[in-house]
């Protein structure tokens, strides 16, 4: 029972620093950003630019892969995907129409998806290749 309790640690660690990690990220490349640019037309757009949510996904990519080739598939795919979910949450959650939820989840399920397929390519291929 104690060396099972001792293997889940490094695990829950994990998940909890790249949660960290992942709001950090978010904060760095999205957070400062609140602003909407209006076209001549009236249209607005934004308020993230496509290199800063590029930026982001090269940036989490780095801890995803350093989690995945220890084994802590857990942490890589459900730390990154509570952090990036939550702080999807936090910054749209003013949002006067109602929406935030529906880009909350597509957040949720886009990284959720993404991080296990990350992850689970980069384990097999370090078990492959030792």
């Amino acid at each position: 029972m104690r060396q099972r309790l001792l293997k889940l640690v490094p695990q829950l660690l994990a998940i909890l620093v790249l949660a960290a990690v992942a709001l950090a990220v978010w904060a760095a490349w999205l957070g400062w950003d609140q602003h909407r640019d209006v076209q001549p037309d009236g249209t607005t757009t934004g308020p993230y630019e496509a290199w800063q949510v590029i930026g982001l996904v090269l940036t989490l990519l780095a801890p995803v892969c350093w989690a995945a080739s220890r084994r802590y598939i857990a942490g890589a795919v459900l730390g990154i995907t509570v952090g990036l979910t939550a702080a999807a949450y936090y910054d749209w959650s003013d949002d006067s129409s109602g929406l935030f939820m529906v880009g909350v989840g597509m957040v949720m399920v886009g990284s959720l998806v993404v991080t296990a397929v990350i992850s689970a390519v980069i384990a097999s291929v370090k078990r492959d290749g030792r």
